[in-house]
């Protein structure tokens, strides 16, 4: 990496990273190229196959709006999945939640949660710490089919990268089959969909299949400034309820408050906001 890292994700389009220092880790897994660094700019880093996952500056945008918006509109999630997640950081936020009882981190990559572990505390501490995680090294696919499993999650969370190598069965039709059986009465499933400004295919195609599963599904939007192009696509499914509900809004402040959690992006108007979608985004949910 010498001192810059240079991140080609969108074709036409990439982004140079400045290192602090030298290289953390930099480890080839059963599945994938690990890399950790400090960066100038954005804190620490964590990269798999040369695609940056967090950055320990900004990633509360990205966990905090996969956690809290979905749980505190819910009012009483018990039981969550985490599909992926290795680094711990969403678990760390959905266990913020005094009500939650435990927290099943289902990821298929154990050297990236031992790394995570060793080297991403400041994400991630508080979650190793707490007893209701229960760290499943597994792939989320099969974990998903496990009978035990069938209508017991009321928040299913999938921290998925991009649709290739072993993650690619993490956005197929048997897929969300899968996360439809396994949700509780009431309960949300909620994905990342990339950028739409440089993925639009990837927000439009994923809805399409949404609605061929669910009885409800939906999109709302936050931002993280490493993840280059502006709004990221949040998707959320439910067989019986809705997400972004108005008639629920009314509530947020009072169960904000209640949970007492500290929060560095999420905000009741920040929740009610993100379900404002710009004119172009509109469009691609329309299809």
């Amino acid at each position: 990496m010498a001192n810059t890292f240079l991140e080609k994700l969108h074709t036409g389009f990439s982004q140079t990273i400045e290192l602090d220092g030298a290289p953390i880790v930099q480890e080839k897994s059963r599945f994938q190229d690990i890399k950790i660094f400090d960066s100038k700019s954005n804190g620490r880093v964590l990269v798999l196959d040369d695609i940056v996952q967090l950055t320990t500056r900004d990633e509360c945008g990205y966990s905090e709006m996969l956690t809290h918006l979905p749980m505190i509109e819910h009012g009483a999630v018990k039981e969550v999945m985490i599909a992926g997640g290795g680094d711990m950081a969403i678990a760390e936020e959905a266990l913020k939640h005094r009500g939650v009882k435990a927290v099943f981190n289902v990821e298929i990559d154990e050297q990236v949660v031992d790394l995570s572990r060793r080297h991403l505390s400041a994400v991630n501490a508080a979650a190793f710490a707490d007893p209701r995680l229960k760290i499943q090294i597994e792939d989320a696919f099969v974990f998903l089919a496990d009978k035990a499993n069938q209508h017991r999650f009321d928040l299913i969370i999938a921290d998925r990268p991009d649709p290739v190598g072993p993650a690619e069965v993490l956005f197929g039709d048997t897929f969300y089959e899968r996360v439809k059986d396994a949700l509780a009465p009431g309960g949300f499933a909620v994905f990342q969909n990339g950028v739409p400004f440089f993925q639009p295919e990837e927000l439009t195609d994923t809805l399409k299949q949404m609605q061929r599963t669910f009885r409800y599904c939906g999109v709302y939007l936050a931002v993280v400034p490493t993840y280059i192009g502006g709004f990221m696509a949040l998707t959320w499914v439910s067989n019986d309820a809705v997400l972004g509900d108005p008639a629920k809004w009314g509530s947020l402040e009072a169960s904000f408050a209640a949970a007492r959690i500290r929060t560095d992006y999420y905000t009741p108007a920040v929740h009610r906001a993100a379900f404002a979608l710009p004119a172009w985004i509109e469009r691609l949910v329309r299809g």
